[in-house]
């Protein structure tokens, strides 16, 4: 079978990273595939002070799908953590990953719960969880949207590791 992506795309503090390491042990102990998660954070400096800007991100997002393609080409699935904020970003993630199968899921989480999430992690530069959540990328066309604010990680993992692998 083809390897595969499953994008977790949702504005920052929503528990895209929490959730995508309950998928990837659901993958890889019950769908008996490799899979390893290629998180945007890993590419990225982040900071309580410094404001993260979209030319930033498109830069490094070009150096997250490099190393997603070159996991693609070893045979594992992969899940990508992202949070997209413009079409180019958007664009160029399904552009460099046409070649394989990718499914889309959109993490949503109510804003108060974000904003509360963000300021206990305190390792952003705060007001980012609210504005990632304005200008998330694309807003529809997903195959699957789970709400991280009314589910647990292993019960979101569940939904989607239902609806891709069963």
């Amino acid at each position: 079978m083809k390897e595969q992506v499953i994008l977790l795309n949702g504005p920052s503090s929503s528990g895209k990273s929490t959730l995508a390491k309950a998928l990837q042990n659901l993958i890889n102990t019950e769908a008996h595939k490799r899979c390893i998660v290629v998180s945007i954070d890993d590419f990225m400096k982040l900071s309580q002070t410094e404001t993260i800007y979209e030319d930033d991100v498109f830069e490094i997002s070009g150096d997250m799908c490099a190393k997603a393609l070159e996991l693609l080409e070893a045979g594992f699935d992969i899940i990508i953590d992202h949070v997209i904020t413009s079409e180019r970003i958007f664009n160029q993630l399904v552009g460099s990953l046409s070649s394989f199968s990718l499914r889309k899921v959109r993490i949503t989480c109510p804003l108060d719960i974000l904003k509360r999430r963000e300021l206990k992690r305190g390792d952003r530069c705060v007001g980012s969880a609210e504005a990632s959540a304005e200008y998330l990328f694309p807003k529809e066309g997903y195959d699957l949207v789970v709400d991280t604010g009314g589910q647990s990680p292993e019960e979101n993992a569940r939904l989607i590791f239902t609806s891709f692998f069963d």
